[in-house]
């Protein structure tokens, strides 16, 4: 099973991952099944959904 990465945050920013959850959560009002991760390598946050659910 392969993911799409809607949005990228940065992990550095004064908000930590509040901006990735908000838009998310907002994702998700609309039915679209988004999760936030933390990408260590690129020190950022990762909005995605898995193909199989888009």
């Amino acid at each position: 099973m392969s993911e799409t990465v809607l949005e990228i945050f940065p992990a550095g920013s004064p908000r930590g991952s509040w901006d990735a959850e908000e838009f998310a959560a907002e994702q998700q009002q609309r039915g679209v099944a988004a999760t936030v991760v933390m990408d260590l390598d690129t020190d950022s946050f990762l909005v995605r959904v898995s193909d199989a659910d888009s």
